[in-house]
């Protein structure tokens, strides 16, 4: 009898210590997580992204602004957002320089997001402006290949994610979205399940239209006109996503190829224990349409192919042909401009004060521009768009 009750006691201990063990080890699974190959992943907005790379290519980039300020402008004021080097792409040979004003940058590091810019002042501007930049660029392709059943689950994120949790000028959300999101995601899983089924309905909800975009992100644009470009598709899915508890973000970058407007943006999540995850839901619209409207390919043909970009989008894919420019929306800049900006595409502009109108190149009904990109690039080797078609889908 005594021998039982000492192993019922000794059983009842380790059993005690093993829950103890697991209470004190839940604050270590959300301050650090696990991924498969091992690494630490911390909650930490700052961290690098951990995708894995592949298929690196060198680009050779000459980018210039031409920016023509109102007649008679006493100042005009522009910042440049300069690509910095990170786990996707490595920047080098940094070249700045303006014609015909011989203007000296001041290169300043906003601080909610980290995001570079040089500052240029033209005191009396007379005549357009040309800030030019060269640099080299080495892109990888990366690939996240999300498992969700190995998406960790925060109850409570550290207050360093508050710009990627609360509502903003761009990423804007308020009880409509918070309504609609529940008829979108009716029963939560995870964090990469419930994005998928936004990702997938917003694909259904809005079409994509240049001449009527918002070019700042605006989730509230998006809502309201079921149309727009890539970053109202993604100001919508970080809003939903936001709405949800899950730390979302808008990254806006250049697509290195010829075509009017290089600006592209991407949607960011951060899934534990994968960290910043990239989504392209726009662009996987686009070549899930052009499949439909494939007249070479068979029922069954579509259908797997569709699969498979909704499959290679809801994984985390971020491509070799875009080079990222800047995350995050709603910030100061530095210097400081007349109020926050609500993104930076490529530039911000102001003479005397007043925002000069972000164009886009690519809307045929657009004639006027307060500035303008000129843009070349030299790849390495050849490379295509895996945007462009199904192609790359079955590689």
């Amino acid at each position: 009898m005594k021998k039982i009750i000492i192993w019922v006691f000794v059983v009842s201990f380790l059993s005690w210590r093993q829950d103890s063990n697991l209470a004190d080890a839940i604050p270590a699974r959300l301050e650090s997580c696990r991924h498969e190959a091992g690494e630490s992943t911390k909650l930490d907005p700052k961290l690098p992204l951990h995708g894995k790379k592949s298929d690196p290519v060198t680009y050779d980039i000459d980018f210039s602004v031409v920016v023509t300020a109102p007649y008679h402008t006493k100042t005009l004021k522009v910042w440049l957002a300069l690509p910095q080097s990170d786990a996707g792409q490595t920047i080098e040979g940094s070249e700045l320089s303006t014609f015909p004003m011989k203007v000296k940058p001041h290169v300043g590091q906003e601080k909610v997001h980290g995001n570079k810019f040089a500052y240029f002042e033209f005191d009396h501007p007379e005549g357009a402006q040309i800030i030019r930049h060269k640099f080299r660029a080495t892109i990888h392709e990366m690939r996240w290949d999300i498992d969700p059943a190995k998406v960790v689950k925060v109850t409570e994120w550290p207050p360093s994610f508050d710009p990627y949790l609360k509502s903003d000028q761009s990423v804007f959300f308020d009880d409509r979205f918070k309504k609609l999101v529940l008829d979108v995601v009716p029963k939560p899983k995870n964090a990469s399940d419930d994005l998928a089924s936004v990702m997938t309905w917003v694909n259904r909800y809005m079409s994509y239209d240049h001449a009527n975009a918002s070019l700042k992100g605006s989730s509230d644009h998006a809502l309201l006109k079921k149309t727009g470009h890539c970053s109202d598709y993604h100001g919508l899915c970080a809003a939903f996503g936001r709405a949800l508890g899950y730390p979302t973000r808008v990254t806006y970058g250049i697509n290195t190829f010829p075509k009017n407007s290089p600006s592209h943006c991407k949607l960011e999540a951060f899934l534990p224990p994968y960290g910043w995850v990239c989504f392209d839901v726009s662009e996987t619209q686009r070549v899930i349409e052009s499949i439909e409207k494939d007249k070479t390919l068979d029922a069954a043909k579509k259908e797997t192919l569709i699969r498979l970009a909704n499959e290679r989008l809801q994984s985390g894919f971020r491509d070799n042909t875009w080079l990222q420019q800047t995350r995050g929306t709603d910030y100061e800049l530095v210097p400081p401009a007349k109020k926050r900006v609500a993104v930076v595409r490529t530039i911000y502009a102001e003479a005397d004060g007043v925002a000069l109108r972000d164009p886009d190149p690519a809307n045929a009904e657009q004639r006027e521009f307060g500035w303008m990109t000129v843009h070349h690039y030299v790849p390495s080797r050849p490379v295509e768009y895996p945007f462009k078609g199904w192609k790359s889908l079955v590689k």
